[in-house]
């Protein structure tokens, strides 16, 4: 006897329904809307850390990955996986679990770039790779670039490269690339001065979009690091790229949030394809948890 129908996970920092900060208030709010919108067309909703020992996998139909986002943290991700690998077989994973451990690797990239998406320029660099940082950069031939771990959020071990202060990250960049793949983008210049744009797409079609910037001196966009948020109204073209970039999917995912900026040449490309555990701003659209939470019941437990 199944005792919920979903379960949202979160990180065991979000379980205790005390915000300490407004970092943790959001992550509260965003959680609630959903299991309230799910709660509204008649699922029993739960919510729970996903390294939750005690809980059993196989009382809910569907679990959905929300606000996981210790994962990252040091010691943590090899954790994750082996649960994630465990919990496939006991209930069913939205998104899938082949998605998951696609996007779980920034390599997908790479598969976007075949499947005609654009990318920011990109030298995809293997676990081990013998060349040092002043090689790399210097055979790429860009004057500032991007660094970052293939497998990372929050903008950990993000740097900002510049051809004339590769020092101060070459050791780091050695340590690193001994333990994990990275990526090497060239620097889009827009997105200190534009930002980037973050469109929600539930089941293919678009729901609704911020505009995050980075802080006065700096590159990256998230919160952590001073970024802002800010609503935006999408045009029919971004929109179209959005909804392109999800079409690229197979399958189509349940929950995305495509995150992308203006390259240097003005085209839109893609930074970050997010399918396991956005941010989605339920906060800031009235009615957005509602319409996942809608698709969700249609997708899964509708009867046909």
């Amino acid at each position: 006897m199944l005792t919920y129908d979903i379960v949202l996970l979160t990180d065991a920092r979000f379980t205790n329904e005390v915000a300490i900060d407004d970092y943790a208030k959001n992550v509260l709010l965003e959680d609630q809307l959903l299991i309230n919108a799910l709660t509204h067309i008649g699922l029993k909703a739960h919510k729970t850390h996903w390294n939750n020992e005690q809980f059993d996998w196989t009382s809910t139909q569907c679990a959905m990955i929300r606000t996981t986002w210790d994962i990252y943290d040091d010691g943590m991700f090899d954790q994750f996986e082996a649960w994630l690998d465990r919990i496939k077989d006991q209930t069913q994973l939205i998104n899938t679990y082949e998605t998951i451990r696609w996007n779980i690797d920034k390599r997908y990239l790479k598969d976007l770039k075949t499947r005609g998406i654009k990318i920011p320029p990109t030298i995809f660099i293997p676990q081990g790779e013998s060349k040092n940082l002043h090689e790399i950069v210097q055979a790429s031939g860009w004057e500032q670039s991007i660094l970052k771990p293939a497998i990372s959020g929050g903008g950990r071990h993000t740097y900002k490269l510049d051809n004339n202060q590769l020092n101060a990250i070459a050791n780091t960049f050695s340590t690193l690339i001994q333990e994990e793949s990275m990526l090497l983008q060239e620097f889009q210049h827009h997105v200190v001065d534009k930002g980037e744009l973050t469109l929600m797409v539930f089941g293919g079609k678009y729901s609704h979009a911020v505009l995050k910037k980075a802080k006065v001196g700096d590159f990256r966009v998230q919160d952590d690091f001073g970024g802002t948020v800010h609503t935006y109204e999408p045009t029919a073209a971004e929109i179209a790229f959005a909804e392109r970039v999800v079409a690229a999917c197979d399958p189509v995912p349940t929950q995305a949030r495509v995150d992308f900026i203006w390259g240097n040449d003005g085209d839109l490309c893609v930074s970050e394809l997010e399918l396991i555990e956005p941010e989605l701003w339920f906060r800031n659209e009235k009615g957005a948890a509602e319409q996942l939470a809608t698709l969700i019941w249609e997708r899964y437990f509708k009867k046909s």
